[in-house]
Parts: structure tokens; C-alpha cells; sequence
């Protein structure tokens, strides 16, 4: 069983304007980590898990829908997943 840590900026984030839909896939994407950790949310191809790079390197990220994404950082060695962020993913180039 994986332990689950949330960055304290997740909860303001939870709590603006994401859609309900988007916080029940939230909530299952966390139940899904904590048994299974990243290999089963890597198995579950709807999260598109993949691993990011530049200054978010060592990181990975998950879809929770079309434009949502969940931010996080797994140690396999201490059983634990650490959610750094929920945002909207913005496709716009600078």
C-alpha cells in the first residue's frame, strides 16, 4: 500500500474552480496510486502518465481530463507518492 501526501497548495487548488467531474477522477486516480503506486497508473492508459522534463524533471504527471492534470514525485523505496500540484494545463505557446 502506498502512502499518499498532498502539497498544501492542492487543497486551494481543489477548491477554485475545478469541475466536479474532474474532482471524482481526482479522488479515483488517488485510490488507484495508493494500492498499486505508479505502475498501475501507467497501466491505466485514460491517464496518459508520462514523465516531464525541463524544470519539472524527476516529475511525472497524469491526465484527469482533457486540460487537468495531477503534478507528482513517486519514491518506490519509501512507498510513497507526493501530489505537488492540480492545474489546468495551458496549450498556449508564449
Amino acid at each position: 500500500m502506498w502512502r499518499i501526501e498532498e502539497h498544501r497548495r492542492v487543497e486551494k487548488q481543489l477548491s477554485g474552480a475545478v469541475p466536479p467531474e474532474v474532482l471524482k477522477r481526482y479522488e479515483k486516480w488517488k485510490d488507484i496510486a495508493a494500492l498499486t503506486g505508479p505502475a498501475g497508473l501507467r497501466a491505466i492508459k485514460g491517464f496518459h502518465d508520462e514523465a516531464l522534463s525541463g524544470q519539472w524533471s524527476g516529475f511525472r504527471s497524469s491526465r484527469l481530463g482533457l486540460q487537468w492534470r495531477v503534478i507528482y514525485k513517486a519514491n518506490a523505496t519509501a512507498l510513497l507518492v507526493q501530489i505537488f500540484e492540480v492545474t489546468a494545463h495551458d496549450y498556449r505557446r508564449p
